[in-house]
Parts: C-alpha cells; structure tokens; sequence
C-alpha cells in the first residue's frame, strides 16, 4: 500500500467519464440520503401498490420531501465546492490524462468473440477489448502535481516521453521537473503558479540564495548571473530594483550601471557605485573585474581556505554588477571597446562564481552579436517578462528549446530557466502603489 500511495491514483479507461461518475452518484446519493427518512414506514410496508404509493406521496408530505432533499443537495454541493475544489480538479485532470490516452490510442487491443446466451451456439461477432492499458499515475501533493509514467520499451514509449506540451496546455500547469527513475517518467507540474507569487517584504536573500516565489528562488552561489529580458512595460524595471533592494539587506557591494540615465541611474543620488556616462560604466566594469581577480588571489592566502570551497566558505561579502540595458550600451561603443567590454565580461561569468563576483545583465532582447562565444550558457537563471516573440524567447532560453509560450496580459509575468533547463512560468514580486524604491534604498545604503 506504501508504493501504491507514493505513486498515486491509477489513470484507468474508465476514468474518461470519472467527473460526470463523481457528480452524477455523488449528488444521487446525497439526495437519496435525505430523501428516504421521509419514507421509511411506507418503504418498509409489507405491500408495494402503485395506487397506494402515489396516495402516500401526495396526501403525506405532498412534495415537500422532494424540494427539502433537492435543496439539501444544492447546499452540499455549494459546500463541496467552496472548500473541495481542488478535489474537483483532481478529478478533471484524471479524466483529461484518460481520455489523452485514449484519443491518442496509446494502447493496445485484442479481438474478443462475443459470448450468446446459449454457450453452445457458436458466434460470430467479435469486439475490441483493451488488453494492456499504460501505466499512468496522478498524484496531488503540496500544491504539486506528479505525473508517472511506466516505460516498457514499447511501440508508445515516445510519446510517453515527450508529454511536456501536452501536460501544460491540457492540465494549464507549469511543468517544473522531469526525472527518469525506477522504469518511470515522473513529470512534476505546478498546479496554480500565480499562487505561488510572494510580495517585495518576502524577498530575501540568504545563504547564497535570493527567494522570488513560494516555491523559487535564485541561489547565485551555486548557479550565478541572471539574464533578465523584456520590453516595455513588462515588468523589467521593477524587477531589478526589487533585486537591489533585496540584496541591499545583505552585506553585498553593489554597482550599478545604467547607460540610458533612466530608472536606475536615479539611484545615484541615494546610493553610491551608480554609473550612466559611458566612460564611467567601462572604468566600473575595469574595476569589478579587477576586484574578483584580486580576490582570487587572496583567498588562496587566507586563514582556513580550502580547495573547491567559495567566498562565503571563508566569511566574505558578494558582489553584484546589476547591468541594464546592456545591449544599448554595446551598441555605443567602437569596435575595439565592444571587444574589451566583452572579454571582461566573459572572464566575469567564467571565474566569477568561486569570489562571489556575480553579473545581473538586463536587455529587452540578448543579441547573439553580444552574448557570443557561449556567454549567454553562462547565465544559470534567465528571465523572459512580458510580450516577446519566438526569437525573443529562442535567444533567452536557446533556439532548440521546446516549449509553448503563452500570453498573458498579468504585468510582471514571464518564463524562467533557474538552471535546470526546465522553463516554467514566472512572476515577479508584487510591488505596492505606494512603494517608494528611492526612500526604501537610501535607507538600506546609509
């Protein structure tokens, strides 16, 4: 009983009705329940007349047992659904894996001869009955739901492997991970991903690790640089200053780097490290990559340093470069400065992690021209907020991705990769209308 409940329900043929079946008996038997005790003493009668029956119903209680047993019902069902409407899901989405099976005839037949009444006379009728039903279980945990799949090297083992497209339009859920183990595909989706959004006080930043959702977070000490990717109106912005001010509350050293002299670059009169002239942001960027490369060397000469161990191993503070609008930036630049910016930066995302040196770069699309030479492999979480097209999306999270972008006009929603190589739908931290970002950072700068 303990393997069948971590498996979960059986996907059987017969679930393709399962909702109607639940509604259907569930509510007949509710009605029956309270429907009866009004006929007990006529029901237990030693004589069943249908003369009698219609006198008793109609001279007795009229039709007041109907209409107290119908509302009875209504009031059930009203209660059921208020508080158990997850069941109810459940329910549909084991009716939608059934019918996926079935439709897509991801099974297999045989001829059964029809039996006569009289044994002795042969038939010649015959019916297709299912001789081998995959084996599909759905189970609902924590808000999750894990999907297993048995592989039996058979002619439908394919699809079976490849249901991620299926399982997030069909089931509208967001698939999180897929793992082979015991001859089983386990797929694990999120049931209700907006639910899982967290507001600006919720974000923090411990342990290597930055939370942005119930169930996410960015752990830059194991999986570091973020590449965020959006256009106008999607969010981005918000985003970045909610990471800034997340991070402020940490003993992190910031600098940040604005070449449009927009949003970001008012932080300059509350905070130090904030660049938008373009001989600043290239002589910060010079000095970011000179502080990892010094620290580096004097990890190697402190106290209590240990080989494969990183900066936090040894008590010291990370450093960020939250860089936005970064393809903008390169296009400013001449030829031998666009070479050097992107040989520093390169260096960055390749030795940063071990100091503590971390990159944010933000862009409204990553331009291959500018994130060559596998720097876009580099970032571990990518972010992709608001509208953007195929291409858009093909050059955040890589060309050969197979997934099915959907639109959804919810402002600070997106897709992420949070270095899994599993995308899965995204929302940014609610921001109040009163939050002030200036007055909240200056506070956390000084």
């Amino acid at each position: 009983m303990k393997f069948y409940r971590k498996r979960g329900k059986r996907i059987r043929p017969s679930d393709a009705s399962l909702f109607f079946q639940f509604i259907f008996f569930g509510l007949f038997g509710v009605w029956l329940v309270f429907f009866i005790p009004f006929h007990v003493r006529f029901l237990f009668a030693t004589t069943w007349e249908l003369d009698p029956f219609q006198t008793h119903f109609v001279s007795t209680y009229g039709f007041t047992s109907l209409i107290i047993s119908l509302v009875m019902v209504a009031i059930c069902a009203f209660v059921y659904y208020r508080y158990r409407y997850n069941h109810l899901k459940q329910l549909m989405h084991r009716q939608k894996l059934a019918k996926m099976i079935l439709d897509n005839q991801w099974y297999v037949t045989k001829q059964v001869m029809n039996e006569r009444f009289f044994k002795d006379i042969p038939s010649s009728k015959a019916k297709e009955q299912i001789s081998h039903f995959p084996k599909m279980y759905y189970r609902y945990e924590k808000g999750m739901i894990h999907i297993q799949v048995e592989i039996t090297l058979g002619k439908y083992q394919e699809p079976l492997l490849n249901l991620e497209k299926k399982l997030e339009s069909g089931l509208y859920c967001e698939l999180v991970s897929k793992e082979l183990h015991d001859s089983y595909v386990e797929y694990v989706l999120f049931y209700d991903m907006i639910a899982n959004r967290i507001s600006i006080d919720e974000v923090i930043a411990q342990n290597g690790s930055l939370k942005l959702m119930k169930s996410m977070g960015w752990e830059y000490d194991k999986l570091p640089h973020m590449l965020i990717a959006g256009g106008t109106g999607g969010g981005k912005t918000y985003f970045i200053l909610t990471l800034i001010e997340a991070l402020l509350k940490t003993d992190a050293k910031l600098y940040i780097l604005d070449p449009k002299n927009a949003d970001l670059a008012d932080l300059s009169t509350v905070m130090p490290d904030v660049y938008y002239k373009k001989e600043d942001m290239m002589a910060s960027i010079d000095q970011f990559y000179e502080d990892m490369m010094a620290r580096s060397e004097e990890m190697k000469q402190m106290e209590g340093y240990k080989t494969g161990e990183n900066y936090a191993y040894l008590g010291l503070a990370p450093h960020f470069l939250v860089f936005d609008e970064y393809v903008a930036f390169m296009e400013m630049l001449a030829s031998k400065e666009s070479t050097a910016v992107l040989t520093k930066l390169k260096q960055i995302v390749m030795l940063g992690r071990q100091a503590g040196f971390f990159l944010i770069l933000a862009c409204q699309r990553p331009d291959a021209k500018y994130l060559g030479d596998g720097i876009r492999d580099q970032f571990n979480f990518r972010v992709a907020l608001g509208r953007m097209s195929e291409l858009g999306y093909g050059m955040v999270f890589g060309s050969d991705v197979q997934k099915q972008f959907f639109l959804k006009q919810i402002k600070g929603r997106g897709y992420v990769d949070k270095g899994d190589n599993v995308i899965t739908e995204f929302y940014t931290p609610l921001v109040p209308k009163d939050h002030d970002f200036l007055k909240e950072i200056e506070k956390l700068a000084q």
